[in-house]
């Protein structure tokens, strides 16, 4: 039995189309909106701004990097790095995770599982994140990120390991240097992880980590199991210099057209970063109704490069925002990452990219196209009800002359302001608080495991000092950055 929920609000913005209201009633029953009409202004409740829910659309699910040491490296160093940070308790992890992405305001975000915790099997593991999703409230998308090949470097990772002493190479190996898995065995995993968790709230998704990390076969088998299933596909690309020199070296007629040729382009495909795609790769993307997710403050906390988001929004590509585990303060805060990409990439001069009104709604759908979240995320009757509620009187509280309070949200605002989250017409989050677990307790709790098995990872540390520079060397020798 559902029930009929009013919320009143001071403000409501639906989407840029129909602007934004004042003194409105929204109702949704059974987690659709069934109505929204005019109501008179509530004389003692606080004053409030109802937004469309926001997306993380490119996330792992994982913990803070710096709390592990991983600070200012590049991504092929912090990779390895942060296998400190493995995740010591799945469920703990996750609901960390989507707990503070839901508080940010987030109705959905998107898994790329890159690092498995090991301490379970891996379909026991996937019931866990999605028992976490289930618990904080958030629709998630899932795949589990698969490589088969370059485990350490992209290439010959002997030259090394072999700089390694012998205890120390064989922690490494140990960690990194596995069996791959074969194409059919992903893809019958991936079928068997949908059947485990997929519903209305899970999206189970194709992951190949990445092009340098995917053998052609893998690559193809997932996009002819995509193409029969209509599975959406979640994939890194071009992010990085290496990346870029290695996709060259390897794909000389160009890794995005090899991408096309196999029909991997398509509008089942959402693209990670392509911080370094060209101008051709970008409408080639473009055309393939493919979309980009761009993630402003990971590319700089790893140094990886600013992604051509005007350029390929121009060229009709969508684009979405994620936060990737390493938002500006690695609080996990999309309105501010928003912000950001809107600020880098919203104009030069008088030349407009978009207004804030028009990049916060394409923002949203697109995040929902890749997370497979219904709707376009317009707040609207018949539409789902996933909406944020805004505090206006902090947003507005120093006000003289009145402005758009999308315009004053992108100009200063931060998921401080978040006050209430409603996904699928359930209340996730109240008062700035994940209603569904119990956030501060989760942190202190994950805090004593990791301390308490920080031990276990004495060797890799140990190991850190000259594998850091092995690293820098093979890099710098065997990819031209060009």
């Amino acid at each position: 039995m559902t029930m009929t929920t009013d919320v009143t609000t001071t403000r409501l913005f639906s989407g840029p189309d129909r602007g934004t209201r004042d003194n409105v009633v929204l109702r949704h029953d059974g987690g659709i909106i069934t109505d929204i009409s005019e109501s008179a202004a509530p004389e003692s409740a606080p004053r409030s701004l109802i937004l469309p829910a926001f997306v993380n659309a490119h996330d792992h699910a994982r913990p803070r990097a710096s709390a592990f040491g991983a600070v200012g490296i590049p991504l092929e160093s912090w990779i390895l790095r942060t296998v400190v940070g493995t995740p010591v308790d799945p469920y703990l992890t996750a609901a960390s995770a989507l707990a503070r992405a839901a508080q940010a305001g987030c109705a959905a975000m998107m898994v790329h599982y890159t690092r498995p915790s090991g301490t379970v099997p891996l379909l026991d593991e996937t019931r866990a994140i999605a028992r976490a999703a289930g618990d904080v409230g958030i629709r998630i998308a899932f795949a589990i990120a698969v490589r088969d090949q370059n485990p350490i470097v992209y290439g010959d990772g002997e030259p090394v390991l072999s700089a390694l002493a012998s205890d120390d190479r064989k922690t490494i190996e140990e960690l990194f240097v596995r069996a791959p898995m074969s194409p059919k065995a992903y893809i019958e995993l991936t079928d068997a992880i949908a059947a485990a968790i997929g519903g209305p709230m899970v999206d189970v998704q194709l992951g190949p980590a990445g092009v340098q990390w995917c053998s052609k076969p893998l690559l193809e088998a997932v996009a002819d199991n995509s193409a029969q299933t209509g599975r959406r596909i979640h994939m890194h690309l071009l992010e990085t210099i290496y990346q870029r020199a290695w996709a060259d070296e390897h794909f000389p007629d160009g890794i995005v057209r090899y991408l096309r040729d196999i029909d991997f382009l398509s509008e089942r495909l959402t693209l990670a970063h392509c911080i370094h795609a060209r101008p051709d790769e970008i409408e080639m993307i473009a055309a393939s109704g493919a979309r980009i997710v761009t993630n402003f403050s990971s590319n700089l906390h790893l140094r990886s490069g600013l992604a051509p988001i005007a350029a390929a929004h121009a060229c009709g590509c969508a684009i979405a925002v994620g936060v990737d585990g390493l938002a500006l303060d690695e609080d996990d805060d999309v309105l501010r990452e928003m912000r950001l990409v809107q600020m880098m990439h919203g104009g030069l001069g008088f030349q407009r990219t978009w207004t804030a009104q028009e990049f916060f709604a394409l923002a949203i759908r697109n995040g929902r196209r890749v997370t497979g979240a219904p709707g376009t995320g317009e707040l609207a009757v018949g539409a789902p009800a996933d909406f944020v509620g805004i505090d206006l009187d902090r947003l507005e509280g120093d006000q003289i002359l009145p402005a758009d309070p999308l315009d004053l949200l992108f100009a200063r605002g931060n998921a401080s302001l978040v006050r209430d989250v409603v996904v699928d017409g359930r209340t996730i989050v109240s008062n700035g608080r994940c209603v569904g677990v119990d956030l501060p307790a989760i942190e202190q709790e994950l805090r004593g495991l990791y301390r308490a098995s920080a031990a276990t990872y004495a060797h890799v540390l140990r190991a850190w000092p000259r594998l850091s520079v092995s690293l820098q060397d093979w890099f710098e020798t065997q990819l031209t950055c060009n």
